[in-house]
């Protein structure tokens, strides 16, 4: 969808400004989609997703924002401030580097940036405005609001500067997003070894998905099981996003790592929705972005314990 809408922009090409070649001073702000964003191929977002949400923290800091980064760089999120080309400079940082469920988890939150506020919808053309210190109070709040819009809608960070951008955000991340995908279309036919050695990650397992258990303990995550070629046993342990793999019991990868499902014919990209019985899959590890790995307080908040799911964090 994101695709689409950008496709018929007239901003390109769309340039991106590297967080260095701005005033540090310059205020900014990032948007994403909050919720189900499957729901978005029911309720359409319109042209101007965010115009009422920008206006609602214009108007709640008393300036103009100018500038726009993204918010979360996995899914149809990394595309989004793309669609404020043309009103905004748009600058390459981002505030997780990969897709994550919780609005708490941005870099912004983690690193307990002052000042910030969040807008998102309510429905009906209603706007909510949450300016929180604790940033699970902004996680609940907005996330509560946005269950009252239907689902679905579209929110937007404030409060900061580009200058916070530099220790408190990913830069470059755009770029390395066109990086990745360039690379993955020159090696689409080559063998999968090949296709993750193009990437700069590495193959953590290939074979055929022959079952997909639920955990009693919670709902939300699944070990999808796959059976290797030379017969080892891969398990793949799931919840919105891929947080961990295994292989022969042995943990071989987990969150911050980037674990990447695809399909191993069409190479297809894989959503944890995609994961099926009988499908041949391959399990890509890209490296995480080194902000979660600086600092131990702030790779707790992306670990798969983070998620309630333990024993499965790399040492």
């Amino acid at each position: 969808m994101l695709e689409l809408m950008l496709g018929a922009s007239d901003e390109w090409p769309i340039e991106v400004a590297d967080a260095s070649s701005l005033d540090p001073s310059t205020p900014c702000l990032g948007v994403a989609f909050v919720g189900s964003t499957m729901l978005l191929g029911e309720r359409m977002p319109g042209a101007a997703p965010f115009a009422s949400l920008l206006a609602a923290v214009e108007r709640w800091l008393g300036h103009p924002v100018p500038v726009v980064c993204s918010l979360e760089g996995g899914g149809m999120n990394g595309l989004s401030p793309l669609t404020l080309a043309g009103t905004h400079t748009v600058v390459d940082a981002d505030c997780t580097g990969r897709a994550v469920p919780g609005l708490d988890q941005m870099s912004l939150f983690v690193d307990r940036v002052p000042g910030l506020v969040f807008a998102c919808e309510t429905g009906a053309d209603g706007v909510a405005l949450v300016e929180a210190t604790r940033a699970i109070d902004a996680e609940r709040v907005v996330r509560s609001a946005i269950v009252q819009a239907g689902g679905v809608g579209g929110a937007v960070l404030a409060g900061f500067t580009v200058g916070d951008l530099h220790e408190h955000a990913m830069e470059g991340h755009l770029a390395r997003a066109l990086r990745l995908g360039r690379s993955f279309q020159a090696a689409a036919t080559a063998p999968l070894s090949g296709l993750a050695e193009k990437l700069g990650g590495e193959l953590l397992a290939e074979g055929r998905i022959v079952s997909i258990t639920t955990s009693p303990a919670d709902p939300h995550v699944n070990a999808v099981e796959i059976a290797g070629r030379s017969g080892a046993v891969h398990r793949v342990i799931t919840r919105s996003e891929t947080l961990a793999v295994l292989s022969d019991g042995l943990l071989v990868a987990s969150a911050p790592t980037i674990i990447v499902v695809v399909d191993a014919v069409s190479r297809e990209i894989l959503e944890v929705t995609d994961l099926g019985l009988a499908r041949h899959v391959a399990v890509l590890g890209l490296p995480a972005p080194e902000w979660w790995n600086a600092r131990a307080d702030r790779l707790a908040r992306v670990v798969p314990s983070a998620y309630g799911l333990e024993d499965l964090d790399v040492a």
